[in-house]
């Protein structure tokens, strides 16, 4: 199912001109070298662009259309028409020259069998070049002593010849198109298309995912005999074509050189496509599930109505969007020279952005006015579950996985996304309002008695008689009586007895009653009216349970104690006219 809709998603592209066709790919080049039809060097001609990355400016290699790459690993395998230093001039930084001349010799011989024949000015260049060039004195070419430092970094070059790419010259490319068409290999039926074609024994490397080999790794691999059957060895046990093996990886490779199209969640890297290849649904995609920037040129309140419609299957005519059309999530993760498949889902476009919107409704809680996200992205609740004093500050790979899927299927969340936000609330003693939301997020999809409807408000419920959350707010009060007589305290009850009165308040809130009436005594001599503020407000909430308090909590009621706890602070740190 992946590969098929790779397949299609690259001839929507094709289709649209946004990709290049068979046996062509985009080439990050560094550098052109300039040549005559003599095959004389003329000049090194960079070919970066900027680009802005956050605060910086990067200066990166240009895209250029470029005959499909080799697959190799140690071996010596040379491109055609581009390749780094070593395959083209013979000259490297690593200390080989022999390895650079047997690369240089490997080039050579490839481009002599593919332009023998051809008379044009491009191909005659490109042959006197190699028949002419000296790679043992190469590094003291006048022009190569200029670039020598960027050419031994292992940038691509490629030939300019008469003001254009040899690339383009319409001979050349014939020739490089029937070398490319005409491979040799057993012929089976395609597990993609269908149809009979040369079988492929490895696949174009896949470039751009995080923590993967910079060199690219692959989706599709067999390497030891026991992922073998019926004697195929390597990619023969799934038989995927030529045409389908490049469609795939050019598509995917496409979607990943997209820095803007593409996320992080954990260790994996997601990245998502609408079929037909229209770029408005990612931008949509990128602003509700990942938190960018609204860059639709609506009002917020437009924007609202029309994710409206869309959730509910109406066609959004401002933005261009149907929400019937078919659209894709893939997230896909490192493993060693390999890629795993995280999770691959395939819905309307609207249901998933009804999926996305009710969660981030489901995460919806007060919060303070400091806090910078209106909704909190996907990364960042996660990253509540991170002990902040590791040295890895990833989310858990398996939790990371599995919550996005929940989220993007709209199915229930993973236990373990509690579990983990519960115990970093247990570690530091601190309810941040990402915690609290997965709180409130998690029992509303995953009911439960001991933590019911009422306690998973947006803010304080003031009407509500459940006694684990009407403890948690009378905590809540306690702490900031206490914090209005001390106010440069150190060590408040919260770091003393935050975890013991959410899990055994009978025992606990008689010690707190006592630390309580004696700060309350204190507040009297400070602020009289104050005092009897509090000490109001507290008889109020003590009433809910007449004084008796549970003996034990469990999970669920504890959760419920913590909602109580967060909503009451916030609501005690909001001007009252804020309220």
């Amino acid at each position: 199912m992946i590969l098929q809709a790779l397949t299609k998603l690259y001839e929507d592209l094709a289709e649209q001109g946004k990709i290049a066709r068979e046996g062509w790919n985009a080439v990050k080049i560094s550098y052109l070298l300039e040549i005559d039809e003599d095959g004389t060097l003329l000049g090194i001609v960079p070919q970066f662009k900027e680009l802005v990355s956050g605060k910086k400016t990067l200066s990166v290699p240009m895209d250029r259309i470029l005959p499909a790459a080799v697959k190799r690993s140690s071996g010596i395998a040379s491109n055609f028409l581009w390749d780094n230093s070593a395959y083209m001039l013979g000259i490297d930084g690593k200390g080989k020259p022999e390895r650079a001349k047997e690369c240089f010799e490997a080039c050579k011989g490839f481009h002599r069998e593919l332009l023998d024949g051809i008379d044009t000015a491009a191909a005659r260049a490109i042959l006197n070049f190699f028949d002419g060039w000296e790679p043992a004195s190469a590094a003291e070419h006048p022009l190569i002593v200029e670039n020598l430092n960027e050419l031994y970094k292992g940038g691509n070059v490629t030939f300019y010849v008469n003001g254009r790419l040899a690339a383009e010259d319409a001979e050349i490319k014939a020739a490089w198109q029937k070398y490319y068409d005409s491979s040799d290999g057993e012929r089976m039926q395609c597990l993609v298309t269908g149809k009979e074609d040369v079988i492929m024994p490895t696949h174009p490397a896949i470039k751009g995912v995080a923590d993967a080999q910079s060199s690219g790794a692959a989706l599709v691999s067999f390497n030891a005999s026991a992922f073998c059957s019926y004697g195929k060895e390597q990619n023969y046990n799934a038989p995927v074509g030529k045409y389908a093996a490049f469609a795939y990886t050019s598509a995917l490779n496409y979607l990943l050189s997209d820095k803007e199209n593409v996320h992080r969640i954990g260790d994996t890297t997601v990245v998502c496509w609408a079929e037909g290849a229209e770029e408005q649904y990612n931008g949509l995609t990128n602003m509700l599930m990942f938190g960018d920037d609204n860059n639709t040129g609506l009002s917020d309140a437009d924007l609202y109505a029309a994710v409206k419609r869309i959730t509910e299957g109406k066609y959004c005519i401002e933005l261009k969007i149907d929400p019937k059309r078919p659209y894709y999530v893939l997230g896909i993760a490192p493993n060693a020279a390999r890629l795993s498949v995280s999770f691959f889902l395939r819905n309307e476009f609207g249901s998933f952005i009804r999926n996305v919107n009710e969660h981030y409704e489901r995460m919806e809680i007060v919060k303070s006015k400091f806090d910078k996200f209106d909704t909190l992205p996907i990364w960042a609740m996660l990253n509540e579950t991170v002990n902040p004093k590791s040295q890895d500050k990833k989310p858990s790979s398996v939790l990371a996985k599995s919550t996005a899927r929940a989220i993007f299927a709209g199915t229930a969340y993973p236990a373990a996304l509690l579990n983990g936000a519960m115990l970093r609330i247990r570690a530091e003693r601190n309810i941040t309002r990402g915690r609290a939301a997965i709180i409130k997020a998690y029992y509303l999809k995953n009911t439960n008695k001991g933590c019911p409807k009422e306690v998973l408000t947006v803010s304080l419920n003031e009407q509500s008689t459940n006694i684990p959350y009407t403890l948690g707010r009378l905590f809540a009060y306690y702490e900031k009586v206490q914090k209005e007589v001390n106010p440069e305290i150190n060590a408040t009850i919260v770091d003393k007895y935050y975890i013991s009165a959410m899990s055994t308040p009978a025992r606990t809130f008689k010690l707190l009653n006592g630390l309580y009436q004696s700060h309350l005594r204190k507040l009297y001599r400070l602020n009289k009216d104050r005092a009897r503020w509090f000490d109001m407000e507290v008889g109020k909430l003590k009433d809910v349970f007449d004084e008796t308090y549970p003996i034990k909590h469990t999970s669920q009621e504890q959760c419920s104690f913590d909602l109580g706890y967060y909503h009451q602070k916030q609501w005690l740190y909001t001007k009252k006219e804020d309220r």
